[in-house]
């Protein structure tokens, strides 16, 4: 009975997740996650961003692939950088294109995400 139960369990999770639209995959943890480990280049720690930042990157241009997944993304980094004050803007707008990713959108605190 308990095999049963996790079963039908389990297939549940599996269909939410069929469920779940690309638009919609994109979240603000996980944009947090890619971009973490920039922070230092970010805030101007560093001259270079690390292999791990550029990771991250990267993995977010993998992640937003339609325009609601941009504008999502974009508001996700929007928030984040809100709460670092001393970003650096020109790091900002050079980290995509230092780590060889470059996004469909700037990377900015002060960009409309609706635009």
């Amino acid at each position: 009975m308990k095999k049963a139960i996790i079963c039908v369990l389990i297939v549940l999770a599996m269909v939410q997740l069929l469920l779940v639209e690309p638009s919609q995959a994109v979240n603000c943890v996980d944009v947090d996650k890619s971009l973490l480990p920039c922070l230092t280049f970010l805030t101007g720690q560093v001259p270079e961003p690390a292999g791990g930042c550029c990771d991250g990157v990267k993995a977010l241009k993998g992640m937003v692939t339609t325009t609601a997944d941009k504008r999502q993304a974009c508001n996700c980094v929007k928030q984040a950088a809100a709460h670092y004050q001393n970003i650096k803007d020109d790091a900002v707008s050079s980290l995509a294109g230092k780590c060889g990713a470059p996004v469909s959108f700037p990377i900015s605190k002060n960009i409309d995400c609706n635009s």
